[in-house]
């Protein structure tokens, strides 16, 4: 007799263990199931991630490529383009830019000349601020971003560019530069012109 009540105490034990089991199997296969569905919106998100990054891309490709390539135009006969193109690397997205002339891709430091950067730097930084949202203050502080461009008529061009862009993006244009076209030309384009000279360690206006 005392062989049976052991017998039935371990089955009890037995049948309580079992429900307990089997409320654990419920309980993970209801985890499981909302693991498979934040799973689910998770893949969802990196999917809609993914999507408006590659846009994104695209259109700062577009926009950045567009307004420097118009920039160098402007100012060069035989003009570069500028290539962006956005490359996965070390699981970052870096950017490249190039230059392109006749389907030859140049690295922009590697080209003949550093003019062509000033113009490409110049009209990056116009790019990038014409993008941005909200926009800063719309004025733009240049110290000689055209030094090394050299010709008359390209320096020409650039204060023709830089008159255009300001009417069309309503953004004042502070400049230092050197004198590298006639000075009637300079007035031309400008709206006032100063001219000074160091004394003494000490910078001094002459004219406006």
């Amino acid at each position: 007799m005392y062989d049976l009540k052991q017998i039935r105490s371990r089955l009890e034990q037995q049948k309580g263990r079992k429900f307990q089991l089997e409320q654990t199997v419920i309980l993970l296969t209801e985890e499981i199931k909302e693991k498979n569905r934040d799973l689910q919106r998770h893949e969802e998100a990196k999917e809609i991630i993914r999507t408006v990054g590659l846009t994104t891309q695209q259109q700062l490709q577009y926009n950045i490529s567009n307004i420097t390539s118009l920039a160098m135009e402007a100012v060069f006969t035989d003009p570069y383009e500028l290539k962006v193109e956005f490359i996965q690397r070390r699981n970052k997205t870096e950017c490249d830019l190039l230059f392109v002339r006749d389907e030859q891709e140049v690295n922009p430091l590697d080209a003949s000349g550093l003019g062509a950067v000033d113009v490409a730097s110049f009209a990056l930084r116009i790019a990038s601020w014409s993008m941005s949202q909200p926009h800063t203050r719309n004025v733009l502080l240049l110290d000689e971003p055209f030094k090394h461009l050299r010709g008359e008529e390209e320096n020409a061009r650039v204060l023709q560019m830089l008159k255009t862009i300001s009417k069309t993006l309503h953004v004042q244009i502070i400049m230092i530069g050197d004198v590298k076209v006639p000075k009637e030309v300079i007035a031309e384009y400008a709206d006032r012109v100063f001219e000074t000279r160091i004394k003494g360690r000490v910078t001094k206006i002459l004219q406006s």
